[in-house]
């Protein structure tokens, strides 16, 4: 009996862990939804897609940039302005290098991912990562443990966009995103030059989300 109870709870746990990833948030019946971008480097320079940048900033649109040290460290003077001059707009940690598939890596190694990626960004800005999110989306629950175990709540999203896919054109992504999105969703887009479509969709999804009554928080702010 008491085999079986261990076994049940070691399963449970599992189970809970895995659901510890957040790809939605409780707006407390507010229309608030959370628009994110990963911002991201592997073998080629990236920087900021100076347009989709641009049009937030012009129009104050809150979001969250998961960034990657190696993005960050290309991309410094950008970031530490973005956290000097526009408080609607948040940083979190997206790993180092970029791996697609760190659940591959051993404890140590994802933790140097993300510690000395919060180090760099925190050089840079003055703040401190608390969220973070695994490249691709990819994870096991050995690696999930790992991340949590630093005090990091991993958040995902809620569906696809579809915007790192060059076949996806714009109209599409339109109609896809603002059909589907729905109160407390968190929405992902790429700002690093991989959201082909993106500066071309964007405006229109934020403008026909806003008059459908939604408005944008920084994960910080329902978290």
């Amino acid at each position: 009996m008491k085999f079986f109870l261990l076994s049940f709870i070691a399963i449970f746990s599992s189970l809970t862990a895995f659901a510890d990833v957040i790809t939605t948030f409780d707006p407390h019946g507010k229309k608030e939804i959370a628009l994110t971008f990963d911002a991201c480097e592997t073998k080629t320079p990236s920087y900021f897609d100076p347009v989709i940048l641009e049009y937030l900033i012009a129009h104050k649109i809150a979001a969250t940039f998961f960034v990657s040290a190696k993005f960050a460290l290309r991309n410094s003077e950008i970031l530490s302005e973005i956290t000097q001059k526009y408080p609607f707009l948040e940083i979190e940690n997206h790993s180092y290098h970029h791996y697609a598939h760190m659940e591959d890596l051993n404890a140590s190694m994802v933790h140097e991912e993300i510690k000395s990626t919060e180090d760099i960004i925190y050089n840079i800005t003055g703040i401190r990562t608390k969220y973070f999110r695994f490249p691709a989306g990819n994870y096991d629950e050995s690696t999930l443990e790992t991340v949590e175990s630093m005090g990091y709540k991993v958040v995902h999203w809620s569906f696809a966009s579809g915007d790192p896919d060059k076949n996806v054109r714009a109209e599409k992504m339109i109609t896809w995103v603002t059909n589907k999105t729905k109160l407390g969703d968190i929405l992902i887009f790429h700002i690093n030059g991989r959201g082909y479509e993106t500066p071309k969709a964007l405006p229109e999804i934020v403008e026909t989300l806003q008059k459908k009554g939604y408005t944008f928080v920084r994960l910080d702010k329902v978290l």
